[in-house]
């Protein structure tokens, strides 16, 4: 069985951050996805911005429960 290795492949694809776009639909601020899921500010913004390094499953799970979401609505592997 041949494996691909990451050194091999030019083009495996990206994650996609999408919160902006579900915010501006639920008209939320930054500010208020902070205070309504007990975060802070910068941690939004690395969102908002589509700038997460690592993500952390316990904010992901705040912030679908608070808009009402799943998972793949804001995140998208292309």
């Amino acid at each position: 069985m041949e494996m691909n290795s990451l050194l091999l492949i030019k083009d495996y694809g990206k994650i996609t951050i999408k919160l902006k776009e579900l915010m501006d639909e639920h008209n939320i601020t930054r500010n208020q996805l902070a205070n309504m899921i007990n975060s802070r500010f910068e941690v939004i913004n690395k969102w908002y911005n589509n700038e997460v390094e690592k993500l952390d499953l316990d904010v992901l799970a705040r912030i679908c429960y608070v808009l009402n979401c799943k998972v793949e609505d804001i995140i998208k592997y292309e």
